[in-house]
């Protein structure tokens, strides 16, 4: 029997009012985030420290699929499971559906943006609920949902980022496409690491986690307008080792439909240039903090 349906959906302002138990610091940072405005239908109250984050829009039954997987195996026990939706108009965020898989709320962007709003969206949320750690992946069924549970525990022990890997051992690379895992191996993934200086090998995958410490580090400052498209990812990716957190890579699998269109938000060649020049500055630093906030002690962010 399901449980009732927490249905109050409120309108998000750009500014997040912070729980009354948080940190000063957190309270004087959350003052400087700029958020996209969003709705919320929480199905259940925020219980774990971690939040497991899944950006979708019109996935249809790749993401219905995808939440049964997680439902099955658990993930629900680990860390509470957070929708954002950047406007979804398929019937595939059906309410009784998702409290039935155990997912505890569904926000829905209603403010300028595409991916990277819609994740400081989630992102300021989770953080706003005291999450000590966010695990994100993508919604179209492409990754193996049971290493999650890796990732919550790398995080649990010190870990400041942690990306996804089907090319290192351990990992699982089925039907890629021939263009993509060219642009991975020889473009993507071999500039990102010059610019983080650590050796990443499979850069574009969305599944990956961060620690609350990295994402409320003054130098990392992830809630900006200047993050609308795909900038967020690609900057949150070599930020973590340039500010000295722990950066590991956790074998997963990746594996495309073999006989479908490819799922993608990704089309045409305008998309794939702006994917290149977001690559490109964020190697040159465009994207990084021109301003640190002023904070006692870098020490007290957790929240």
């Amino acid at each position: 029997m399901l449980m009732p349906l927490m249905s109050y959906t409120r309108r998000k302002t750009a500014k997040l009012q912070m729980e009354n138990e948080a940190k000063p610091d957190l309270l004087r940072l959350a003052e400087n985030w700029s958020i996209p405005s969003f709705t919320e239908t929480i199905f259940f109250p925020p219980r774990k420290p971690y939040f497991v984050v899944i950006p979708v829009i019109n996935e249809g039954e790749r993401i219905q699929n995808q939440l049964r997987k997680m439902h099955n195996a658990g993930v629900s026990k680990l860390a509470d499971i957070i929708l954002i939706d950047g406007g979804s108009t398929d019937g595939s965020l059906e309410t009784s559906f998702l409290q039935k898989v155990g997912v505890c709320a569904l926000l829905t962007k209603t403010g300028e943006g595409k991916l990277s709003a819609q994740l400081r969206c989630a992102y300021a949320w989770a953080l706003q609920h005291q999450a000590q750690g966010i695990v994100t992946i993508d919604g179209n069924d492409k990754d193996g949902v049971g290493q999650i549970a890796t990732f919550i525990s790398k995080l649990s022990t010190g870990s400041g980022y942690l990306q996804s890997s089907r090319f290192i051992k351990g990992g699982e690379a089925k039907n890629t496409p021939l263009l993509r895992l060219l642009a991975i191996r020889l473009f993507h993934a071999p500039l990102q690491s010059l610019a983080a200086w650590v050796w990443l090998t499979d850069t574009t995958q969305g599944f990956r986690g961060y620690s609350s410490a990295f994402l409320l580090d003054p130098g990392t400052q992830p809630f900006r307008d200047i993050f609308k498209k795909y900038e967020l990812l690609a900057y949150l990716t070599v930020r973590a080792s340039q500010l000295g957190y722990q950066v590991e890579e956790i074998p997963t699998s990746r594996i495309y439909p073999k006989h479908e269109k490819t799922p993608t938000k990704i089309t045409g060649i305008m998309p794939l240039v702006d994917l290149a020049l977001i690559v490109v500055k964020v190697l040159f630093r465009v994207y990084h903090p021109k301003k640190l906030p002023r904070l006692q002690d870098k020490t007290d962010l957790k929240p």
